[in-house]
């Protein structure tokens, strides 16, 4: 069993977290819209290349219903908002986050590492490091016959750096540029071809505002957080000219904050995500120029931030099915003791991944640790079913004294 899920595990990843358009099982109603076979409307998933770069490592987030825009800056601000490490309260940080992944499968070396950090150059200016490594375990290739290959081990990573600079008292912005790289299959032939591993470059920007909110009893603070996340260059595993598109991300976020006095505080948090890419096209007049690709496969990176907003087949009602919404809590005890949890929604025509989160988080001294545990609430396998995430995160400049 675990030989074929090895297998299929390059097609698996894939869809872990934007499960493929199924259009192909959809058929076209007296109205002119296309419905599944049970009578709903035809799930329409956005699909991109190398999706591992919207998985959300970080335990703290990811026991809050993935949702990490907004909250106070730690070194994985550098998945969410780079601009938040502007308003960071220590000098330097580091974390380092395994998130294991298909672990309900039985599969055991298929996992995410990420390591982040950040370094404040001054009061005002802040750079950001990030190396994101995802591990496919070993996997065993095989012919159109089904007849073994030979065994690869698939990767793939992303080095991040950014600069980060605070602007005023309460806005600030940040630029981020990332390496990606993808090697799924490289030297296997496939119709013909030799796969090849993938490489791209993209860019983070993001900005991040915060404002004191007045009441009488407890300090408390608004921050709202803007990201535009993964803009660059297509992606390509072979010699085609045909690439595909990174998972361009739009977010925007919140969290309201309140200090109740030096030892209780509670936080409110919330995540608004829409892909950046064009929506997966419908019907057999897909080709328009007959060059044997869809034609919103066509659009350029930069031409689809703007077009993404209004190309769904079912016009702006169902651009707004392909947002997904991230609410979450967090609660401290003397800033020692965390008690976090979360909800994480994605409509059923866009991949339907639902789920409640909680988790816990300790810190003492130079050190912190967070964990955090998904339950699902629909019968749609999660990668993350049954697995316990954790990081552990580093405050350095209190080791050195500063």
């Amino acid at each position: 069993m675990k030989n074929v899920l090895r297998i299929a595990i390059c097609t698996i990843v894939a869809l872990a977290l934007m499960p493929q358009a199924a259009s192909a099982q959809c058929y076209q109603g007296d109205d002119g819209r296309y419905y599944n076979l049970d009578g709903t409307p035809c799930t329409n998933t956005v699909v991109t290349a190398v999706p591992f770069l919207r998985i959300v490592a970080d335990a703290r987030a990811g026991a809050m219903g993935d949702a990490g825009i907004a909250t106070s800056a730690d070194p994985n601000a550098m998945h969410f908002n780079a601009s938040k490490l502007a308003f960071a309260d220590e000098k330097f940080g580091v974390s380092a986050t395994y998130t294991p992944w298909l672990r309900s499968l039985g599969l055991n070396d298929v996992y995410l590492a990420y390591l982040t950090s950040y370094y404040k150059l001054s009061d005002l200016e802040t750079v950001g490091f990030g190396l994101r490594y995802f591990s496919l375990g070993s996997i065993q290739f095989t012919d159109p016959n089904g007849m073994p290959l030979n065994t690869g081990r698939p990767n793939e990573f992303e080095v991040a750096a950014a600069y980060a600079r605070q602007l005023s008292d309460r806005f600030s912005a940040a630029l981020t540029a990332k390496f990606i790289y993808s090697n799924l299959a490289a030297g296997n032939l496939v119709n013909g071809e030799v796969i090849q591993p993938g490489i791209a470059g993209a860019a983070d920007i993001s900005m991040t505002y915060k404002a004191p909110i007045d009441m009488n009893n407890a300090e408390s603070d608004l921050t709202i957080g803007l990201a535009l996340t993964n803009i660059g260059s297509k992606i390509t595993y072979t010699n085609s000219l045909f690439r595909d598109f990174l998972p361009a991300n739009f977010g925007l976020g919140a969290a309201w904050n309140v200090n109740f006095d030096e030892y209780n505080s509670l936080t409110f948090t919330t995540d608004i995500n829409k892909l950046l890419v064009p929506t997966p096209c419908q019907g057999l007049d897909c080709d328009q120029d007959n060059d044997g690709r869809p034609d919103y496969k066509d659009v350029s990176p930069i031409s689809a931030i703007f077009s993404s907003w209004g190309d769904a087949p079912e016009g702006f009602s169902e651009e707004l099915k392909e947002f997904t919404y991230s609410i979450g809590a967090e609660y401290w005890y003397d800033k020692q003791f965390a008690v976090r949890a979360g909800y994480f929604t994605e409509h059923r025509q866009k991949g339907n991944r639902k789920f409640f989160t909680v988790g816990l988080g300790l810190k003492y001294n130079i050190f912190g640790l967070n964990f955090s545990y998904l339950v699902p609430t629909t019968n749609q396998r999660n990668p993350l079913d049954n697995t316990l995430r954790f990081s552990l995160l580093f405050d350095f400049a209190q080791l050195s004294g500063q």
